[in-house]
């Protein structure tokens, strides 16, 4: 396999027909990760029962404890059902999104290869209705299989792991490394599904097969362009949010200031600042994330066309 041609190609098919770049916009919908953290805070002003905040802080976090402290029981579960609602909402929004995305950018690079001029977005949002059931029926199956998966493995090891005091987890340590690299051949095997069922224009259990067939055919070449898309494109996403680190510093020096002056401006400032600072970077940010995500499926789509359609069906398409 031609892995210069399909990199070279990709990057010229998202600049060409930067379209793409909108539908890899939706493809990256709900792929994004966050992370959270736990707070110790004190609310009396000598901080003896944990790290001490900013006067704001400290009179933010006492109302939230005296709003629970006194809220009935109807009250907690209505908070909690609104807010599981708004996660279920923006989850069903991100996977047709994402869904959407993927459609697209499989379609258009594939037109962008065989030499189509322009890539009119109406036109392609037209073109994706055939697929779009079939392909989101599939993810939902296959991402509903791994989750059982990772449940029956997951669950025996969390009772087992307490029954014993952690000494049996520590035991299946090696199980969950094996387990790792295989997750992540499973990611690919579902990209090529996705691309045999758009490509061929199959069904749902013959996209499967399709694509267990393919990757077992060429798993040298598949895994090694996993390795070069899942590494670079890892690299490259670091790039694209290291300026965030400088984003949010505005507001640490602003709330370590605050905390020590015992001055809610420094902290109200900090935030101000890195508020402004995140307006200004986030259209940058999802831009090259957009891109990035438009090169990926790119790369991919030309991968399953050269390794997958006789050469004479690629001149004729």
């Amino acid at each position: 396999m031609d892995f210069d041609y399909i990199m070279r190609r990709s990057w010229q098919i998202i600049w060409k027909h930067k379209i793409l770049w909108l539908f890899g916009f939706l493809a990256s919908c709900g792929r994004g990760g966050g992370s959270g953290g736990n707070f110790n805070y004190s609310a009396g002003g000598d901080g003896s029962s944990g790290a001490p905040l900013p006067p704001a802080l400290r009179r933010f976090f006492s109302q939230i404890e005296r709003f629970f402290a006194h809220a009935d029981t109807g009250q907690i579960v209505g908070i909690i059902a609104a807010i599981f609602t708004v996660v279920v909402l923006f989850w069903i929004i991100a996977l047709l999104a994402q869904t959407a995305g993927r459609v697209g950018l499989v379609q258009g690079a594939m037109l962008a290869e065989d030499g189509v001029g322009q890539l009119a977005f109406a036109q392609r949002l037209e073109n994706i209705k055939p697929f779009f059931w079939r392909v989101l029926g599939l993810n939902l199956l296959l991402g509903l299989a791994i989750f059982a998966l990772i449940m029956l493995l997951v669950v025996p090891m969390v009772v087992l792991g307490a029954i014993t005091a952690g000494v049996l987890f520590l035991c299946f340590l090696p199980l969950i490394c094996l387990l790792l690299p295989l997750f992540w051949a499973a990611g690919i095997l579902i990209e090529q599904a996705n691309l045999a069922l758009i490509i061929e224009d199959l069904n749902i259990l013959n996209a499967v097969q399709r694509g267990w067939e393919v990757f077992r055919a060429n798993l040298g070449n598949y895994l090694l362009m996993g390795l070069i898309l899942g590494i670079g494109g890892a690299i490259v996403r670091f790039i694209i949010a290291l300026p965030t680190l400088f984003i949010i510093l505005p507001a640490v020096i602003g709330t370590i200031s605050g905390t020590l002056t015992e001055n809610d401006w420094f902290f109200g400032g900090g935030l101000a600042i890195a508020g402004l600072c995140l307006v200004i970077y986030l259209p940058v940010l999802l831009i090259l994330n957009s891109g990035l995500q438009a090169y990926i499926e790119t790369a991919w789509t030309l991968t399953y066309r050269q390794l997958n359609m006789p050469a004479e069906a690629i001149e004729t398409a």
